[in-house]
Parts: C-alpha cells; structure tokens; sequence
C-alpha cells in the first residue's frame, strides 16, 4: 500500500508537472505568434538627375526652357557624368535685349545647341577638384566642354571665375549641387564660345 501511496504521488507529481510544463509551452507560443512585426516603409527619394534638379529650382527656367529648346533633355539625362556650369535666370536677363528670345526660335536652335553645350563638361567635377586643379595648375586650368571649345578656370576672391573664347568671365556662385548624374555649378553670366 505504502508502494501504490509513492507511485499514486508520483504519477500525480508529473501530470502536474507535465501540465505546467506543457500550459508555459502554449504560452510561449501565444507569445511568439502575437508577435507584431515592424517594417519601414519609408521611402528612399532618389535625387534626380541634371535635368530634374534643374527643373525643380525655379531660378533655372530659363534655362530648363532653353535645354528642352535645344532638344538636350535627353542627353542631359543620360547617365553621364557631366559638370554643368549653369547660368540662373540672372545670368540670361544679363545679354542684350532679344537674344534669348532669339536663342529660342527653331530655326536657331544649332546655335542654342552649341551655346548649352558649352556650358557642360564631360565628368563630374565637384568644387573641390575644381580648386584643386587650379592650384596644381599655376592658378589656371582649361577645361574642354562637350561643345568642344574651351574654357579657363580660375580662383579670384575664393571664387571659381570662368573665362570664356571671347575672353567673357563668369562667376560660380553656387556650387555642388549634387545631380544622380553629376554635379551643378550655378554661375552669374552666360560664357559663350566661338
């Protein structure tokens, strides 16, 4: 009897057990299946490219009017990369009265073409280099634009000065404006070439 007494309480002891044992089981599970899962959902913004950033600041549309003239969207929003040195809404307001609205005529839209283009250099050219590359260069450095004539940087004032075929000079007066495909620099006169 004293046997059956050992054997009932242990029988009892591990249902019991058993029973604790198996209730925190199925309360571990509650626990994992209510589990919530957080996910981010917010959006990573792309910067847009040359023409994008371009269209996007109102104190470049004349000039995205010009580009879309010229038929250059596409290129200029084509992988790239290219330094673009553009001129803000000042910088065109500064030629002489008609000329833009000339530029813009279809049947001038070569000698818009090569205007444009001459503003742009093929690379991505961030301000620092640009320094850089004067300074290594006695206080000059020629770049060749995608236009093919040529311009010459220089530093005068802590400015980035750009002189054009003609002898003409502009000053970089905003810089690094970061593009997908390159790098804007905004300057206060129109350079022409040849």
């Amino acid at each position: 009897m004293k046997l059956a007494k050992t054997f009932s309480t242990l029988v009892l002891v591990g249902l019991i057990t058993a029973s604790c044992g198996k209730k925190e089981k199925e309360e571990s599970m509650d626990m994992t299946d209510s589990t919530t899962v957080v996910v981010d959902t917010m959006a990573v913004a792309e910067t847009p490219n040359i023409v994008g950033v371009a269209s996007d600041n109102a104190d470049f549309s004349t000039l995205v009017t010009a580009v879309q003239a010229a038929g250059l969207v596409e290129t200029l929003s084509s992988e790239g990369p290219f330094t673009v040195f553009a001129p803000n809404n000042a910088a065109f307001a500064k030629l002489p009265a008609g000329t833009v609205d000339s530029l813009l005529k279809p049947e001038s839209a070569d000698k818009l073409k090569s205007v444009l283009t001459y503003h742009v250099v093929s690379g991505k050219f961030d301000a620092a280099t640009v320094i850089d590359a004067i300074n290594k260069n006695n206080g000059k450095y020629t770049v060749t634009t995608v236009q093919g004539g040529t311009i010459t940087l220089s530093l005068k004032d802590g400015k980035v000065m750009l002189t054009d075929a003609n002898g003409g000079t502009a000053t970089v007066i905003l810089a690094d404006v970061a593009a997908s495909n390159g790098v804007i620099h905004a300057i206060d006169t129109v350079v022409m070439p040849k």
